[in-house]
Parts: structure tokens; C-alpha cells; sequence
């Protein structure tokens, strides 16, 4: 090996840097899976892929609960045990309430169960408040937006930046008022909500996530049945591949029947317990009072009813006791399953109801369900299992999938697929809307010489229609203003309480004006009708897009006009799709979207026109009707088939871009589409969103609690900060350490001021402001300044002076390899040589007279030696050696002259072992260039990783791996 190879391959890897730093930026987004009585949040983010957030308590769940006493606000089980203590201004169970007028039955049965509330009437939107004082309201909304702000709170002190982004669950069954109140709720807190997906979607897409490899061509049934505290669901998922434009062959879950029971879950049964224990208490007559009228004891009774219905899930009887229950009164008691079971009778006996609703939703038997698993905390409860083990008539219950977070990590794999800063495995989800929806309007008919007015229906999503998705109605007989209806459909499906519980069927009032004025300006034109496009987004919430005035013309070519090279341009340009107007591409640029052309009044139904039943009555009916309607609904096929006629005029152009053969046929007229914005006024009917005036309103009202939130943690924290710091500072008065560095005078006089700042917190603390606090913090920490900075500097020197002393020996050793180098060949200059051995000397020198005046010093006195020093110097070194080794490893040797014919073997293997020396060297060397590249700022798509399965890893971690081994 020559001595340049060696010294290249010896010295380099002493002086690689090996450390860069990332300038990627972290992104995460979140899930929140919000039940009645818990919440459960997620979080993906860079390196964790999806994962349980711990709450304060390091729980895994949090309980949906805020109290709001006087200056202070509590959330999760500290709200939970401020209920026992003061019940009136700790709130729970409060989403019962969202999206519900004050006449609704729900209300009147939350202000039964829960007395102790103060709920009036929102008298500016009909709903209702809580009341805590004269000048204190808060809306459903409101206390909802505070959860969703402590939920992320949480997630923001895991991932250690800002989150706003996230998916919420909701109840399958929230209609669109109820999916509106927790859009607004979480606009109060300030989040952006990606999605609000149905928690039975969730659970199933969790389950379908990890069950990839499983999922073919073959549709797996699948029956999630889901009971909560307040709410019971059953759901029926289909899982197959399918094939998509995007991505190819994906797997896909489809929503095929859903079941509910709003009203069965857990809570229902915790209260039977609370008044079977009240029962109990009032019958041991201890006391003259009823235990009823107490609202403090019902709720110290309903914590521990719901305790004991958990042990009963395990045991066959368990003693429920409260020490002072009321008038330091202790309550005591046993309880048994089978007595349980007799209380909670007529509810059990609704069990199986959601299973029959399902299948009858999905048009399904027992039989074709391949599998049946249970979600939700109150499918532990043995009698649940029993009684629904035999309404589905299966051998066994699967419980292979998480029944208290399954929800919440598929609703975070879906905020992941959502946002632009992750890229997941596709997974395809086809939602189901509960309930119908339709459009009802009225038009003035003539039958025999008699106008009468006719209510047409049209059905714009049916029962369990898949969502997202777009629609659009055509009304064809409307040539001035007029108005129409957006309701619920048919809701036979649902018995008179949920009727009841259901609210308003009647959505949205939407008047069109500037019809009859866009039909006089086009009064030469044709009338395309008036088209309503809907939207049904990833929420399920419907919105109307926009209504459009629709006309078309024909237009006259000239073809004489055309020269030959123009007409050429529009053939090709026709044949790979041009010469369309706006408007036609407009019109058919979103996929998707079905028209539903208004049916003739004289069809014997109104329902959807897409129905094969409708089709089959009207064609037996009548068949003149038939004809009549035909001939009507020559324009409406024009529509429906425009791509079709595209096609065809532009297969005719290029045929007569083409020498004809024979006697060529008269070109079809040109047709010209234009589009007219109608101006659409619309009237909420089932519950008026929050004005913007309440918004700010109640945006101000949560800011100034959030502020006085934060306002008392920056106190605590400062009081916490400071009697910490007094009590480890004296305690290391005492240690040797700080006794070497510091004279008893020194020591004598910190510990004073430590005591009086002791005392003054003892005394005065209580009441001082954070100001105050952190200012008579600062004053200590000055005070001790110096004691810290002599402490602090003895224990970096050992580090930092064998940090020099191997730099400068490894520099010795580089400088004397570098000066053997063959003169013919030089590598480095000799003034950077003498640069570097300049720089060598001059921080030896340095080093030995420092450190030799540093020892005459007192231990006591300033150092001299100080670290930052220390790291200057060494600093210094390194990048005049860096410079040198860059220079080394780039540079090129001289070229040796060509071998005569008679060049022995030993020379050939020298130059052979040289080369391959250099080689090796050049494949090992880890070190950056000389001067290299600026890091290029990461673009969103490359900071990406892969979910998959229990397996789901970072990519992004991955690629920064490779970055630094590349970078190396």
C-alpha cells in the first residue's frame, strides 16, 4: 500500500462528521372517538404510526366530562370527581342534547335523569342552555368545543407540536342537524375537521386495515355489533377487492345494513342500579331524608353503580358501599347478577333489535354473515353475549378486535389518508346514509281544462345510498322563480319514539330567483331545464352546490370560411377531446354525478326515477302515458346522453378529415351549450346553524376561559418552580461539590435568602401573581449564579480536555503523514502545512499555560479554564483538518506513464494493490464534500409513511436513515 492510499485510509475516518442535522418538519393530525360517557384519542405522526394518546392520568381513555367552578375548569376524571362534590356544575352526557330543539323528548328525559341542571331555553335558536348564573350560559356546543380543546391539548403535549387537524366519530344515526352541531363545536375550538366519520366505519375499516392480506374478490360479510354507554348499533360491513382508477385492485368495505337502539347501552343500566341502591338506602332508614332529593348522593350513587355492574361482569355478587353516602351516613349493601338481570329485564329484551333491523336494511339472512364481533364496553356484560348469541344463532361471538379503541385507531388511519403530509395504503369506504333524503316541490298542472297544483317527490338518496357523492335534478317546466324542498324521505323504518327523538323532517326551503330573467335574455335559446347540484361529502352533511339555467343553440358554420389547415386543426383537436365549449366541460367534468330528470306529471309515481319497480308500474299502467312521456323526454335523453353524442360528432369529423369514398352525408348542426348562475336563497328548517354573531360570541367567551386556563398553569407552574428550587438548592449547599467551590460566608448568605424566599411563599405565596413569582425566582437563581457556574464548569472539564488532547494527537499524527508525502505528488501546500502545524503548537501552548494557571487559583476564586473556551479551540482544529482531509479525499494523482512491454510482475501487482487500495478508500469513505449541497427543503409528499397492519412503520424515519447514511 503506497503511502498517499495509507494515509487517506487511516486518517479519514478519524475526522468523519457523522451527525447532520434534519430541517424536516413534523406534521401529525389526530382522531378523537367521542362517546357519551368516553373518549378515546389517536394521533399519526412522524415515527409513530398510529397510536393511543395517554391522557394526564396516563389513561388510555378520558371521560367526556368538564366542570366549571368559579375561576377554575376541570376535564376527564378531575371533572369526574368534582361531580360527587358540587354535581351542578360538572357536565356530562351532554351530546345527548346536540342538534335538538328544546321541545325535543330527549331534552325532557336529560333534565329527569340529571335534576341537578339548570336547562333553559335558547330563545334565539330554539335549543337549549345550561345555566350557572345569571350571566353564565353555556350551549351543548360550547362544552363540546371544550372536550375537543383538552383532547387536543393532549395530543399536542405527545407530539410536541401544534395539531389541528383531525377525524371525529359519530353515532351512525346522527342526522344532519346533529352532524352540523359538531362541525360548529369544533370551529368554537379551532380545529379543522378532515372528517366526520360514523364509529361503525371506523371499527370496520380498523378491522379491514389489519386484515389486508385477507380481503379478495370473494365478499366477507361481517356484523359489527357495537354497545356503548348510551347507544347501541349493528352494523353489516362487506369486504372484497376492488378495482380503481388510482391505485388498481384495492380492498374495499361497503356499508350494507345498519340497526340501531339510541337509547340501550350502559348508562341506562348504571341508572336502574343507582335507584335499586337508593331503594336500598332509604329502606335501611338511617336517615329521615330521601337519598332521592339529594343530588350530590345520586351522583356519589351512579359512580358506584356504575362500578359494581362492571364487577358483576366477572363475579356473581359484590357489595356496594359509600362512606357518607348523606349526613356522614355509610352505605352498604350486596348486590347480585341475577338481581341485576331482573332490573335491567325490559332492556335485555332489546337486545336482538338492532341484529333484525340491520338484516332487514341490508335485504340479508344470518346465513349469508360469515362472522359476528362485538364492539363497545357494554358487550362485556354476560347477559348481552347470551341473549345475542342467540338471536344470530352463530357458535361463538368473535372478540378479536379492540372493543374500547378500534374506533378511534381507524378513524386515525383515516386522518392519515386524508391529510396531504402522509400517504397510507389505499383502502376504499363506501358509507351508507341512514336516512333517505329527497326534494319536494309544487307545479301548477292543467287536466281537462282544469290548473290544479301537483306535489312532486324526488328521491335523491335513498336508505343506506353510499356517500360521497354528487347528484343533480333537472326541473324542466319552470321558466320563472320558484321554490323547492329538501326533506327527509320515508321514515317508516323508525318507531314513534325515535320518530319523536328524530326532530324536524323538513331540511332546507330554497328559492331560486333569476329564472324568469335568464329565460328572457335566452328566449332564442333552447331550455336545457334548470339543474340543482347536490353534494353529499365524506361527513354526510348534504349541501346544495349551486343551481344553473341551462340553454342550448345551434350554431351555423361557414365552412367556406375555413381554411383547410383550420379545419385540420379541429379535426385532430376534436379527436382528442377540444372543440368543447366551457360549459360542456364544465358540465361533465365531475364523475359521479347522476341526473334525475323530473318525471312527467302524468307517471303514475313520484319516486326515484332510477328505481326498476317505478319502471316496470308506469310501463304496465298506461301505455299511451308511456308514449306521451316518451315524446316529453326527447330533450331530457339529449342530456342524459351527451357523452354518447360527442362521440359520435367526433367520429364523423375524422371521417371527413378523410377522402370520401362515396356521397357523404349533411354534417350534424352544431350545438352550443351556455350556463346562467341562478341565484339560490336557502332556509334552514330542522335547527339554524350559529349565527356568526353567536360564534364570536362564544369563539371570545371559550378564549377567555382558555386563557384563564393558562394563565393559572403559568402560576402554578412558576409557585411549583420556585419552591423546588428552593429546597434542591439548600439540600446541595450541603453536597461536596458545591462546598469545594464556595466559602461558609458564600454558603451562609444563599441559605438566608433561601429562607426568606421560603417563608414569603408559606405567607404570602397563596396571593402573589405569576409575575411576582418568577421574578422572586429570578432573584434566587441570580444569587446563585456564581456557585452554579463553578460547579457547572468543573464537571464539563474532563470531557472537554480529552476531547483536545485526542484532536491534537490525531492532528500531530495527520501533519507528520502529510509532510512524508512524495514530492512529486504533493497533496497539500506548504504554507497549509505550516498553517496547520502553526495552529497545533499555538493551542498546546495554550492549553498547558491555561491549565497551569488554573491550578494556582483557589477553588473558590473565577476559573480561568472555561469550557466555552475550550470548544473554541477545539472548533478552530477541526476545521483547518477538515479542510485538508476534503482536499486529500478529492484530489488526483498525477497520471503515470505507460509501462514498457517489459514491465516485470512486481510492478504490475504494485500498481494493482495501489488501485485497489484507492478503490476500498473511495467506497468506505463516509465524508461530505468539500463544499457541500444545501439540505433541499422536503417537499409534503416525500414526508410520508406507510400504514400497514400491526407491521405500519415510517417511511419517513426510514428515508431520513438513508439521508444521514448518504450524507455520511
Amino acid at each position: 500500500m503506497g503511502l498517499r492510499t495509507w494515509t487517506l485510509h487511516v486518517l479519514l475516518p478519524v475526522f468523519v462528521v457523522i451527525l447532520l442535522p434534519s430541517h424536516t418538519e413534523s406534521v401529525a393530525v389526530m382522531s378523537v372517538d367521542l362517546g357519551s360517557e368516553w373518549m378515546k384519542v389517536a394521533i399519526v405522526k412522524p415515527g409513530v404510526p398510529m397510536e393511543i394518546v395517554l391522557n394526564k392520568e396516563s389513561r388510555r381513555k378520558t371521560p367526556c366530562a368538564v366542570a366549571l367552578k368559579d375561576n377554575e375548569r376541570l376535564f376527564g376524571d378531575s371533572a369526574v370527581g368534582m361531580a360527587a362534590k358540587n354535581p351542578k356544575v360538572t357536565f356530562r352526557y351532554f351530546q345527548d342534547l346536540l342538534g335538538k330543539r328544546e321541545e325535543n323528548p330527549q331534552i325532557e328525559a336529560f333534565r329527569n335523569r340529571f335534576p341537578e341542571y339548570n336547562v333553559v331555553k335558547d330563545e334565539e335558536r330554539g335549543t337549549v342552555l345550561f345555566k350557572l348564573s345569571e350571566e353564565m350560559y353555556y350551549s351543548p356546543e360550547e362544552l363540546l368545543a371544550m372536550v375537543l380543546n383538552y383532547s387536543r391539548n393532549l395530543v399536542e403535549d405527545f407530539a410536541e407540536q401544534p395539531v389541528k387537524d383531525l377525524v371525529i366519530t359519530v353515532p351512525a344515526f346522527f342526522n344532519q342537524a346533529e352532524r352540523r352541531s359538531v362541525l360548529q363545536a369544533a370551529k368554537l375550538a379551532g380545529l379543522k375537521v378532515l372528517q366526520l366519520i360514523n364509529d361503525n366505519t371506523a371499527v370496520a375499516l380498523n378491522y379491514g386495515v389489519f386484515r389486508r392480506k385477507d380481503i379478495n374478490a370473494t365478499a366477507q360479510s361481517i356484523m359489527f355489533y357495537d354497545m356503548g354507554s348510551r347507544s347501541t348499533t349493528c352494523t353489516i360491513v362487506t369486504y372484497q377487492t376492488t378495482k380503481t382508477k388510482e391505485s388498481g385492485i384495492q380492498p374495499q368495505l361497503q356499508i350494507r345494513g345498519v340497526g340501531f337502539d339510541r337509547t340501550l347501552g350502559g348508562f341506562e343500566i348504571d341508572l336502574r342500579l343507582r335507584d335499586h341502591l337508593a331503594k336500598l338506602f332509604n329502606e335501611q332508614k338511617k336517615s329521615k331524608k330521601d337519598v332521592r332529593e339529594n343530588p350530590r348522593a345520586m351522583a356519589k350513587l351512579l359512580k358506584e353503580a356504575n362500578r359494581v355492574k362492571t364487577i358483576l361482569s366477572a363475579n356473581n355478587d359484590h357489595m356496594a358501599q359509600i362512606e357518607g353516602l348523606m349526613d356522614d351516613i355509610d352505605f352498604k349493601s350486596k348486590v347480585t347478577r341475577p338481581e341485576l338481570e331482573e332490573l335491567c329485564g325490559d332492556l335485555f329484551n332489546r337486545v336482538s333489535s338492532p341484529v333484525q333491523k340491520a338484516l332487514s336494511s341490508s335485504e340479508m339472512n344470518m346465513d349469508e354473515i360469515d362472522q359476528v364481533i362485538i364492539v363497545g364496553g357494554s358487550t362485556r356484560i354476560p347477559k348481552v353475549q347470551e341473549l345475542l348469541l342467540k338471536a344470530v344463532g352463530k357458535e361463538e361471538l368473535g372478540k378479536n378486535i379492540n372493543a374500547d379503541e378500534a374506533a378511534a385507531m381507524g378513524a386515525v388511519y383515516q386522518a392519515a389518508a386524508l391529510s396531504k403530509a402522509f400517504k397510507v395504503k389505499p383502502f376504499v369506504v363506501r358509507d351508507a346514509a341512514v336516512f333517505p333524503i329527497q326534494v319536494e316541490f309544487t307545479r301548477e298542472v292543467e287536466e281537462e281544462n282544469v290548473k290544479s297544483l301537483k306535489h312532486n317527490k324526488r328521491i335523491l338518496f335513498q336508505r343506506l345510498a353510499p356517500y360521497p357523492q354528487r347528484k343533480v335534478i333537472t326541473f324542466n317546466r319552470y321558466t320563472d322563480d320558484f321554490d323547492f324542498n329538501i326533506n327527509y324521505g320515508d321514515l317508516s323504518f323508525l318507531d314513534a319514539a325515535d320518530l319523536q327523538i328524530f326532530g324536524s323532517l323538513n331540511l332546507t326551503t330554497v328559492k331560486l330567483s333569476g329564472v324568469g330573467e335568464s329565460f328572457q335574455k335566452k328566449s332564442d335559446y333552447e331550455s336545457k331545464g334548470i339543474k340543482a347540484h347536490f353534494n353529499m361529502d365524506e361527513s354526510g352533511i348534504l349541501s346544495l352546490d349551486r343551481v344553473e339555467a341551462v340553454f342550448e343553440t345551434v350554431v351555423e358554420e361557414k365552412p367556406e370560411q375555413e381554411s383547410t389547415l383550420t379545419k385540420l386543426g379541429n379535426t385532430i383537436s376534436s379527436l382528442f377531446g377540444g372543440g368543447s365549449s366551457t360549459a360542456e366541460n364544465n358540465e361533465n367534468a365531475t364523475d359521479g354525478v347522476q341526473e334525475e330528470e323530473e318525471v312527467p306529471t302524468e307517471a303514475t309515481k313520484e319516486d326515484d326515477p332510477e328505481s326498476p319497480a317505478q319502471a316496470s308500474d308506469q310501463k304496465d299502467s298506461d301505455t299511451k302515458a308511456e308514449d306521451k312521456k316518451t315524446e316529453e323526454k326527447k330533450e331530457d335523453e339529449k342530456v342524459e346522453n351527451q357523452d354518447t353524442k360527442e362521440k359520435e360528432e367526433t367520429s364523423k369529423e375524422a371521417e371527413s378529415s378523410k377522402p370520401p369514398e362515396e356521397e357523404p352525408k349533411p354534417a350534424a348542426p352544431k350545438k352550443q351549450k351556455l350556463v346562467d348562475e341562478i341565484a339560490a336563497d336557502q332556509t334552514i328548517n330542522d335547527l339554524p346553524d350559529l349565527a356568526e354573531e353567536m360564534v364570536k360570541r362564544s369563539v371570545k367567551k371559550l378564549q377567555e376561559l382558555t386563557e384563564r386556563d393558562l394563565e393559572k398553569h403559568e402560576r402554578e407552574k412558576a409557585a411549583n418552580s420556585l419552591e423546588a428550587f428552593i429546597f434542591e438548592t439548600q439540600d446541595k449547599l450541603e453536597q461536596g461539590e458545591f462546598r469545594k467551590v464556595s466559602t461558609k460566608e458564600q454558603r451562609e448568605e444563599i441559605s438566608s435568602k433561601l429562607a426568606q424566599a421560603s417563608t414569603w411563599l408559606e405567607d404570602e405565596g397563596y396571593s402573589a401573581t405569576t409575575k411576582e413569582l418568577k421574578e422572586k425566582l429570578s432573584e434566587l437563581k441570580k444569587a446563585c449564579k456564581s456557585l452554579f457556574f463553578k460547579v457547572e464548569e468543573r464537571r464539563k472539564w474532563p470531557d472537554k480536555l480529552a476531547a483536545l488532547d485526542s484532536l491534537l494527537n490525531h492532528s500531530s499524527i495527520f501533519l507528520k503523514s502529510a509532510r512524508m508525502l512524495p514530492e512529486d505528488d504533493p497533496i497539500f501546500t506548504e504554507v497549509e502545512l505550516n498553517t496547520l502545524e502553526k495552529l497545533i503548537n499555538d493551542t498546546w501552548i495554550w492549553r498547558n499555560e491555561t491549565l497551569a494557571e488554573q491550578a494556582k487559583l483557589p477553588a473558590t476564586e473565577k476559573p480561568v479554564l472555561l469550557s466555552k473556551d475550550i470548544e473554541q479551540k477545539l472548533a478552530a482544529l477541526d476545521r483547518e483538518i477538515q479542510y485538508l482531509l476534503n482536499k486529500a479525499k478529492f484530489s488526483k494523482p498525477k497520471p503515470k506513464p505507460k509501462p514498457k512491454s517489459n514491465t516485470t510482475k512486481s510492478d504490475n501487482d504494485e500498481k494493482n494493490t495501489t488501485e485497489s487500495a484507492e478503490k476500498t478508500i473511495k467506497d468506505s469513505t463516509d465524508e461530505p464534500p468539500s463544499e457541500p449541497e444545501p439540505a433541499k427543503e422536503p417537499q409534503t409528499e416525500e414526508k410520508v409513511f406507510e400504514l400497514e397492519g400491526s407491521e405500519a412503520d415510517s417511511t419517513a424515519q426510514k428515508s431520513a436513515e438513508e439521508n444521514a447514511k448518504t450524507e455520511l
